[in-house]
C-alpha cells in the first residue's frame, strides 16, 4: 500500500509539473487585464483551474484546503512572530532589457518588505469606510545568500536562454534555468527558497502562481513567474506595476482575488463567489482606481450597513492598491505553518542557516565590474564594487606586465574608484575585499586594454614586426568564446611573410572574432577630404551551405560606439569550398577591398576600426595589408611619410631654447593642411594649431609666456604621417 501511495505521489507530482507550466500561446483577454494594459495581470488562476481538471489532483486539493481551513478556524495560527522566508531571482535572459539590473531587484524586494510590514505611507491614505484595517503580514524576504550546494551568491542567478521570451511552458524555461544558471546546477528545492523566476514572456501575464499544494512542496516550480517589467519600480519596472509581486506572493500564500477565485474582474456573476476572507467585501473586481465602487449588496449582514468595495487592496486589480487585511494576514500566516506545503520549512532556523537567510551578512565573494575594458591613452575607467554579501574596506591593485603597483586606498571612498590610466597596454586588476573580519581577493587578468597614442596617417599594418597578437598595444583581439581567435600567421602572405589568421576550420559554429585597431588620428584631413580604408583577405568555405560574415565597424570615439561600414557574407565572401584546413598558397587567393565610405564625421583623433568574422562551420580565415590614407583607392600600399611632405633637411625651429615665443620655417612642395601640436614630456597635450600651409616656404611662430619651464615637444602632423621635434622653454 505505501508503494502504492508512492507512485501515485510521483505520478501527480509530475502531472502537476507538465500540467501547471504546459500551455498554448495565449490569446489576450482584456477582461483580464487592467486599463490600458496589453498584457493580463494575473494567471494564477488559469493554472489553478488547469491543474483542477484533473480529478486526482482535485481531491488532493479538496483535501488540502479542508486541512487548511481547519487550521485557519482553529485560529492557532502563531502571531508576532516575523517569519523571513529565503528569495532568489532566477532572471531568464537574452541579454536584452530582461536582464534587469541587481539594484531593480534589490529595490522590489524592499517594496515586497514594505509592503507586507505595513511600512508604505500609503496605509494612512485609504478610503475611510477602510481606516485603521491595514495590517501588519509580519512576513518578511530576504535574498539567501547560499546556493543548495552552499555556494555563495547574492541572492540572483542568471541564464542565457531564449526561452525568455517563450512563455508557452513554464516548466521549460524552469528546466532552462535550472540546467543553465551561473550560480548552481540543479534544483533549487521549493520548499527551502521562494523561486522568483523573471521573464520576457510568460504566456500572456504579468505574473502568476500556484497555491500551496502538497504535491509540489518540494518542487522547484513551486514558486512565481513575473515579467521583468513588473519587478520593482526602477529600471524596466514602474511604479504603476511594482506590486504585482505583492498581489502574486498574496497568491502563492493561499489568498484568492478580493471577488473569489477567478480571473475575471468586473463581472456580474463575481458576487456569488468568495474569497474565503470575512473583512474584505463581497465585489466584482475592478481594473482600474474606482473608490467608490460597491458592487454586491451581499456583504451588508455581515458589515451591518452597505460597504464600499475594498478597491485598494493588493489582491485586487486596481492602480491604488496598498493593504492586506486582518483576515487575509490569518489567512496567509495559516498558510505559512503548513508543513505538508513545504512553506514552513522555508522560515525555519536550520532552513534560514541552510540558505544563508538570517540576515545576518558577511563578505563572501570580492567582485567587481567596469563601465569599459577598452579605452584610449589618457582615459579613465569607472570602477564598480560589487563584492557581496558585505564589505567595508577594500584595495584595488593594478598591473600592466609586472609588478603590482598602489591604486585606491582602504577607505570607503574608495570603494568605487576612478583611474586613469597613463601608460599603453594590457592591465591586470586585482581587488581586495573585507568585512573586518574576512577578506576575499578577486582578480582580473588583462581585463583592461589601453591603446597607445594614435598612429598617424598614412596607416599601414602588415602584421610583420609581430610574432604574436596577445597583449599587443596595436591591436585588441576579442574572442568571447575563448576559443581560437586571431593569430599571426608567418607562412603565407599577400606582401611580406606574415598576415593575421583565424583558424576558423573545425570551431563550433555561432563564433564571433574581432581584430580592432588602436587610434588612428584622422583630424588632419579637411571635412571636404577623402578616405580610403583597404585590405586584403583570403577565405575559402568547407560546404557551399556555409553561410558566414565578416564585417567592418568604424569609430570615431575610441570605440564606445561602432558603425557597420562593410559587410561580406555567404558567397560574396567566396563561393569557393576545401574540406581540409586551408592555407592560400597564390596572390589569386587573395581579395582587395577598398572602402571610401569614412566619411568627414570620423575625423577625428581617435578613430578606430574593427574587423569582425562571425563563423558558422567554414574554413580558415586571413588578413592582411590593413591601409588608411588620404585620397582616392589606390592598388597600390600608401605608405609615403610626412619627410615626403616637408623638406625637414631645410627645417628650422629658432630660437631653442625660447623665452617667449619660437619660429618654425619649412617648405612644401604643394598645399598641404597640417597640426601643430604641443606636449611636455609627459605626453599631456597642451595646445595645438592648425594651418593651411602654401607651397613654397612658411613660417609658423609660437607664443610660449604661458609655458613652465622645461622641454617640450612639437608634433607636426598631416594626412601623410607625423614628426616630433623637442624644444626648451627658459
Amino acid at each position: 500500500m505505501k508503494f502504492l501511495q508512492f507512485y501515485l505521489a510521483l505520478f501527480l507530482l509530475l502531472f502537476v509539473n507538465q500540467t501547471l507550466n504546459s500551455q498554448i500561446k495565449h490569446v489576450f483577454n482584456p477582461a483580464n487585464a487592467r486599463d490600458g494594459e496589453l498584457v493580463e495581470y494575473c494567471h494564477t488562476h488559469l493554472k489553478m483551474n488547469e491543474l483542477l481538471q484533473n480529478l486526482d489532483y482535485a481531491k488532493a486539493k479538496a483535501e488540502d484546503d479542508a486541512n487548511f481551513n481547519a487550521a485557519l478556524k482553529k485560529g492557532g495560527f502563531q502571531k508576532a512572530t516575523i517569519y523571513k522566508i529565503p528569495v532568489v531571482f532566477h532572471v531568464l535572459h537574452i541579454n536584452g532589457v530582461e536582464n534587469i539590473s541587481d539594484e531593480q531587484i534589490f529595490n522590489a524586494v524592499a517594496i515586497l518588505n514594505r509592503d507586507f510590514r505595513k511600512q508604505n505611507a500609503d496605509t494612512a491614505n485609504v478610503h475611510t469606510d477602510f481606516q485603521g484595517m491595514p495590517a501588519d503580514v509580519e512576513i518578511e524576504f530576504v535574498l539567501a545568500t547560499k546556493a543548495p550546494n552552499g555556494t555563495c551568491f547574492k541572492g540572483i542567478t542568471r541564464t542565457n536562454s531564449a526561452l525568455s521570451y517563450d512563455g508557452s511552458s513554464g516548466s521549460a524555461q524552469v528546466t532552462a534555468i535550472r540546467n543553465g544558471n551561473d550560480v548552481y546546477i540543479g534544483s533549487w528545492p521549493g520548499n527551502k527558497y521562494l523561486n522568483i523566476f523573471v521573464c520576457g514572456e510568460i504566456g500572456g501575464a504579468a505574473g502568476y502562481t500556484t497555491n500551496p499544494s502538497t504535491f509540489s512542496a518540494t518542487s522547484m516550480n513551486n514558486g512565481i513567474w513575473i515579467l521583468h517589467d513588473y519587478v520593482g519600480s526602477i529600471g524596466t519596472g514602474s511604479v504603476g506595476g511594482s506590486r504585482s509581486l505583492t498581489h502574486e506572493v498574496g497568491h502563492w500564500l493561499n489568498l484568492e482575488h478580493t471577488w473569489g477565485p477567478n480571473n475575471n474582474p468586473g463581472t456580474t456573476s463575481s458576487c456569488s463567489t468568495d474569497d474565503g476572507v470575512t473583512d474584505t467585501p463581497n465585489c466584482i473586481g475592478v481594473t482600474a482606481c474606482l473608490l467608490n465602487s460597491n458592487t454586491c449588496n451581499s456583504d451588508n449582514a455581515y458589515w451591518g450597513f452597505d460597504i464600499r468595495d475594498n478597491v485598494e487592496n493588493y489582491m485586487d486589480y486596481s492602480y491604488c492598491s496598498k493593504m492586506f487585511t486582518s483576515g487575509q494576514v490569518a489567512r496567509m500566516r495559516t498558510a505559512a505553518q503548513q508543513t505538508n506545503t513545504g512553506r514552513a520549512n522555508l522560515w525555519s532556523s536550520a532552513n534560514l542557516t541552510a540558505t544563508g537567510a538570517t540576515g545576518i551578512l558577511s563578505l563572501c565573494k570580492a567582485e567587481f565590474t567596469t563601465d569599459k575594458t577598452s579605452i584610449c591613452l589618457g582615459d579613465q575607467i569607472q570602477f564598480t564594487d560589487d563584492s557581496y554579501n558585505s564589505a567595508n574596506s577594500w584595495n584595488w591593485l593594478i598591473t600592466p606586465l609586472s609588478g603590482w603597483s598602489f591604486v585606491a586606498g582602504t577607505s570607503a571612498a574608495s570603494q568605487n574608484p576612478k583611474i586613469l590610466f597613463s601608460a599603453p597596454g594590457s592591465y591586470s586588476i586585482k581587488l581586495t575585499a573585507s568585512d573586518g573580519s574576512i577578506s576575499d581577493d578577486e582578480l582580473k587578468t588583462n581585463f583592461i586594454f589601453v591603446t597607445p597614442q594614435a598612429a598617424t596617417l598614412p596607416f599601414w599594418e602588415g602584421f610583420e614586426n609581430y610574432t604574436s597578437l596577445a597583449n599587443l598595444n596595436n591591436w585588441e583581439v576579442y574572442n568571447p568564446q575563448n576559443n581560437n581567435a586571431f593569430t599571426i600567421e608567418n607562412t603565407t602572405s599577400f606582401s611580406g611573410s606574415k598576415c593575421a589568421k583565424l583558424v576558423n576550420f573545425g570551431q563550433t559554429p555561432s563564433n564571433i572574432d574581432d581584430l580592432i585597431s588602436a587610434p588612428i588620428d584622422l583630424s588632419v584631413i579637411p571635412a571636404s577630404g577623402i578616405v580610403t580604408l583597404s585590405f586584403r583577405y583570403a577565405y575559402r568555405k568547407v560546404t557551399s551551405a556555409n553561410y558566414e560574415y565578416f564585417k567592418v565597424y568604424i569609430s570615431s570615439n575610441c570605440g564606445e560606439s561602432w558603425t557597420l561600414r562593410k559587410t561580406l557574407a555567404n558567397n560574396n565572401l567566396s563561393s569557393l569550398t576545401s574540406t581540409s584546413s586551408w592555407t592560400p598558397t597564390q596572390t589569386s587567393d587573395w581579395v582587395t577591398v577598398h572602402m571610401t565610405n569614412v566619411t568627414n564625421t570620423y575625423f577625428t583623433d581617435n578613430f578606430k576600426a574593427k574587423f569582425s568574422f562571425e563563423g558558422e562551420g567554414g574554413n580558415n580565415f586571413y588578413l592582411d595589408d590593413i591601409n588608411l590614407y588620404a585620397g582616392a583607392p589606390s592598388d597600390n600600399l600608401v605608405t609615403a611619410g610626412i619627410d615626403e611632405v616637408i623638406d625637414f633637411e631645410n627645417f628650422s625651429l629658432y630660437p631653442n631654447p625660447t623665452d617667449a615665443e619660437f619660429n618654425v620655417q619649412f617648405n612644401v612642395e604643394k598645399q598641404e593642411r597640417l597640426r601643430f601640436e604641443i606636449q611636455d614630456l609627459a605626453g599631456k597635450f597642451v595646445r595645438q594649431h592648425f594651418i593651411l600651409a602654401n607651397e613654397g616656404t612658411n613660417l609658423v611662430s609660437f607664443e610660449t609666456s604661458e609655458l613652465s619651464k622645461g622641454m617640450y615637444l612639437l608634433k607636426i602632423s598631416s594626412a601623410s604621417g607625423a614628426k616630433t621635434v623637442q624644444f626648451i622653454v627658459n
